[in-house]
């Protein structure tokens, strides 16, 4: 796998919110022209590719990831020569972009949805998996990942259609050979306008089994339906297809979001002879919040270092020479990775933030920065409800404490503001002007205070700041091939404070060390080497110990 080169492998992919960017007309949304306007910022950070979150024409139910048209431009963002233009610039600054496609679902305002539910002769109906209920109860009771039934009765026609996520983004039929080919089409679109890649949201869903039987039931009463929409039996067989249709004919970076992957199913999704996708994002990692709670990800636990290390060093051994990683803390699904795993105390937020890009940069795979995540940025306080955008927070925290009472309003909103998703999506922090330079407006959602301290006009001031730490590690990137294709060797497994683990690669090794607690502890892994420091965070070394939050990168031979 090492000598199965791909521009891909070696780039560092950065993704936006076109929401919470940049806005530049004044009405506090985001757009393409304040993508366009940053490109030199994103070009000194050194980043190679952008992925965009979903800027398709929408009803913006669900951010964006609800599509009513798949070749239109979300109004609120600009228009399709905005991205053109956007596009033109990012190849300008010698910056890649690859797009959200979102297929597993569309908006229930799409034309295909329109005509699918008018009537069940429509020659559209079989677009989407609708069934007759059983009696007055929906088909099976699966709960949808957004709260309540995952079944939505449509009064004209009698019959439920099925929606994983909300009841506005019903699910398509991919066993229909018409909806692949639709999808095949719509992404044909985007390739010849010049786009350089795709990332797919839950594409490990898109085939179901075929019975749709209920699922195991859970604490709320529902039934669990990951069982039989992840990873279902003609996923693979879909992707194949996809990957002859249109993928094989263009150069692209393909990365799959796949809920429910193992392991197993990740080496056919990101297969090495590249006849599926490149690479998957698996969630293993993003799921060690203290103990498992009762209500899925609500709760206020803090990641354990030693069971977070034996999922990504479990991913990195076992799809060594087989397929690739991708290598992420945040995106917009996931808190701010300072907030939920470092430590965002004003003392050691700096600190901990350079440790925790050390420790997943060096790791091999292709690494994703959230915006905002090379400036340090921390997840937010969200005092009420009403304060709340996401529709998955806000459904949940109906479901659990005012209708099922399994939850305290107290409760709900510590963990919203460990785990929510709004905490990703506060507008990017570019100045300590009023509304941190992201709008003249009032912005769509309010920004975190403490932007004043955290944001990119200072970072760009101080040569020890977060944001050039990430530069430094993006160039050692492009200068050092064993970053990239060395092979992984875990180190220190049983080690409570320190996650360790070298790289090795044509007669070099690699040495990475960081420790995750705010005091001093012992390490003595690089007390015999002499090898180069290309990279700390700290100006100087104890021997025997690493410091407070201490990330220690040494190059052998």
């Amino acid at each position: 796998m090492s000598e199965n080169k791909a521009w891909w492998k070696e780039a560092v992919i950065y993704q936006i919110y076109p929401r919470s960017f940049q806005d530049t007309n004044g009405d506090g949304i985001g757009d393409l022209k304040g993508i366009t306007s940053r490109m030199d910022y994103l070009a000194r950070l050194g980043v190679d590719v952008i992925w965009l979150s979903p800027i398709y024409a929408s009803p913006n139910d669900d951010n964006g990831y609800d599509i009513a048209d798949y070749r239109a431009i979300m109004k609120d963002f600009g228009t399709m020569a905005d991205f053109d233009e956007m596009l033109a610039a990012a190849h300008d600054h010698g910056i890649k972009l690859v797009m959200d496609l979102v297929v597993n679902h569309t908006s229930d305002e799409h034309p295909w949805f329109v005509e699918s539910r008018s009537s069940k002769e429509n020659p559209k109906r079989d677009y989407y998996i609708w069934r007759p209920g059983k009696g007055n109860n929906p088909p099976n009771n699966w709960e949808s990942f957004f709260s309540g039934s995952a079944w939505q009765l449509d009064e004209a026609t009698g019959e439920f259609y099925l929606h994983l996520f909300s009841k506005k983004q019903p699910d398509l039929n991919w066993e229909n050979e018409k909806v692949r080919r639709e999808v095949y089409d719509l992404m044909t679109f985007w390739c010849e306008k010049g786009i350089d890649g795709f990332r797919m949201d839950v594409i490990s869903m898109i085939s179901k089994v075929p019975d749709l039987p209920d699922g195991p039931r859970k604490a709320d009463g529902y039934g669990d339906p990951m069982p039989y929409v992840c990873n279902g039996p003609q996923v693979h067989a879909f992707l194949q297809e996809m990957n002859r249709r249109v993928l094989s004919k263009y150069d692209l970076l393909t990365v799959g979001e796949t809920a429910g992957v193992t392991i197993d199913e990740a080496k056919k999704y990101a297969r090495a002879d590249g006849k599926e996708l490149g690479m998957v994002f698996q969630f293993e990692h993003v799921g060690t919040d203290g103990k498992e709670s009762r209500l899925g990800k609500w709760t206020c636990g803090k990641p354990d270092l030693p069971f977070l290390r034996s999922i990504l060093n479990k991913w990195q051994k076992e799809l060594a020479g087989v397929a690739w990683n991708s290598l992420y803390l945040e995106n917009h699904d996931q808190p701010r990775s300072v907030s939920r795993f470092g430590d965002d105390r004003p003392k050691w937020r700096v600190l901990s933030a350079k440790m925790l890009a050390t420790m997943l940069h060096f790791q091999q795979g292709t690494p994703y920065i959230y915006q905002g995540e090379e400036l340090g940025m921390t997840n937010s306080h969200f005092a009420s409800i009403e304060d709340c955008e996401d529709l998955e927070e806000i459904n949940a925290y109906r479901q659990y404490v005012e209708e099922q009472h399994l939850l305290t309003a107290e409760e709900m909103l510590a963990a919203i503001d460990r785990v929510g998703r709004d905490n990703a999506r506060t507008p990017m922090q570019w100045s300590s002007e009023k509304n941190a330079g992201f709008t003249a407006g009032t912005p769509w959602l309010a920004l975190n205070p403490n932007y004043r301290e955290i944001n990119a006009e200072a970072a760009l001031k101080d040569p020890d700041s977060v944001f050039y730490y990430y530069q430094k590690i993006l160039k050692l990137r492009k200068k050092h091939p064993i970053i990239v294709y060395g092979t992984f060797e875990p180190l220190l497994e049983t080690d409570e404070n320190v996650y360790a683990y070298a790289r090795v690669y044509e007669g070099k090794r690699l040495l990475v060390a960081c420790n995750w607690r705010d005091r001093e502890v012992s390490c003595t892994l690089f007390d015999s080497t002499k090898g180069e420091t290309i990279l700390s965070n700290y100006p100087a070394h104890k021997e025997g110990l690493l410091q407070p939050y201490e990330a220690r990168v040494v190059l052998e031979g």
